[in-house]
């Protein structure tokens, strides 16, 4: 998290895919347990620096209307390909990642972060396909100088005890909170008992064998393919509070489902199994939280919890179709979590969401949040001080009036 805003966004991934690629070569060449191990911590360090920075990176280049269905695109891409592969496998993905990166822009946010405004205009032209002083390129760029700038003054004048209470003006504190709870939601809901160890679930606790679990364990990865399109298509149109709420009842009712039939030992359980894995835990991760807590905070949670994952094998060895009821209770828990501490940000740039939270807590509970958003959505020139606004001028910024 703090290497991104040093580095750049494109620097951190080119570093990111360089120590990943290390670690890549280490794993291949392993004579050893521990060889192995040393491998793999160093590939983690290269993957987590590539998770944060990338989805950053997307967020902050893509229009508010297309981010989540980059980020999709992205979270779905074969990035543990080592697990089914051979581990030198891994170099394809990182030689592809840097290679696209060299002929990829900077986030215009982060230059201007580094005041070089000018190219930032320049990069948002070419993103918007526009030219350089074209009025909706111009007032795009007026606007993010203008988000930025605000933001650095906030935290200038914010102590850093304010930074976290929950009644901060930016409401950082909370927002943390919001993004990690996503992530927590996502591991302890149970998405990756599926992703990562359906073969186990299925060898186990269906007692199909290894080729035909490793056959449905592809036919799962395509079904995630499908249920991530019509979420690209749909997320933003029903709201990510209501998609979100929708899935967690999808995978409760997948978990109670396959716990039920482990118990009963129902003659259909692979039926069970198979509706369960193929259309509750696709559609909840897809519909869900998944694409909407990308920031670094939040992926540190997430990587901290994938460990609970780690106990799968065990758990359903010792404790049976009580481990599945346990994910059905988890996200049955988290459906009014969502409704009453989320925020619905559908559309919203990052200045709007910024503003969104700044405007609640200037109104307190006077204003209801649907009411923020519609200002934050609508609001443009009132975020700029007049100093801001001095550096907006052609003179200071080479910006077209």
């Amino acid at each position: 998290m703090y290497a991104g805003d040093k580095l750049g966004r494109r620097r951190s991934i080119l570093i990111g895919c360089g120590i990943l690629l290390i670690g890549a070569i280490i794993q291949t060449a392993s004579y050893s347990l521990a060889q192995m191990i040393v491998g793999c911590v160093v590939a983690g360090v290269g993957n987590g620096m590539n998770t944060i920075a990338i989805s950053i990176w997307q967020t902050e280049t893509a229009r508010p209307k297309d981010r989540v269905d980059e980020l999709r695109l992205y979270l779905y891409a074969p990035l543990d390909c080592d697990l089914a592969l051979s581990l030198a496998f891994q170099y394809f993905f990182a030689i592809v990642t840097v290679a696209l990166v060299l002929i990829t822009p900077e986030s215009p946010r982060w230059l201007i972060m580094k005041n070089r405004v000018s190219e930032a205009q320049n990069i948002l032209a070419r993103l918007l396909s526009k030219q350089y002083n074209d009025a909706v390129v111009v007032s795009e760029i007026q606007h993010l100088v203008a988000s930025v700038h605000h933001e650095a003054e906030v935290q200038e004048s914010v102590a850093l005890k304010e930074i976290f209470t929950f009644n901060s003006k930016q409401q950082k504190l909370r927002r943390m909170f919001l993004g990690a709870g996503t992530a927590f939601f996502q591991q302890v809901g149970g998405t990756n008992v599926i992703a990562y160890y359906l073969p186990v679930v299925l060898t186990r606790s269906v007692g199909l064998s290894s080729r035909m679990a490793l056959i449905l364990s592809a036919v799962d990865s395509m079904s995630l393919m499908f249920w991530g399109s019509m979420a690209a298509l749909l997320t933003d149109r029903v709201g990510r509070k209501k998609a979100d709420a929708h899935g967690r009842g999808c995978q409760q009712s997948g978990y109670v489902d396959t716990g039920c039939g482990f118990y009963f030992r129902l003659l259909r359980l692979l039926w069970n199994v198979a509706a369960f894995d193929s259309v509750h835990i696709p559609r909840r991760d897809q519909f869900s939280e998944n694409a909407q807590h990308w920031n670094s905070f939040a992926t540190t949670v997430n990587w901290i919890f994938v460990y609970v994952v780690v106990a799968t094998p065990t758990a359903i060895e010792n404790i049976q179709w009580r481990y599945y009821m346990l994910y059905a209770i988890f996200n049955f828990c988290f459906i009014p979590l969502i409704y009453y501490f989320y925020v619905e940000t559908a559309t919203l740039s990052l200045e709007q969401v910024d503003r969104l939270f700044e405007i609640k807590h200037d109104a307190g509970k006077d204003m209801s949040w649907a009411d923020a958003t519609r200002i934050a959505r609508t609001e443009n020139d009132d975020l700029q001080t007049p100093v801001e606004k001095d550096i907006l001028s052609a003179e200071h910024c080479e910006i077209a009036p």
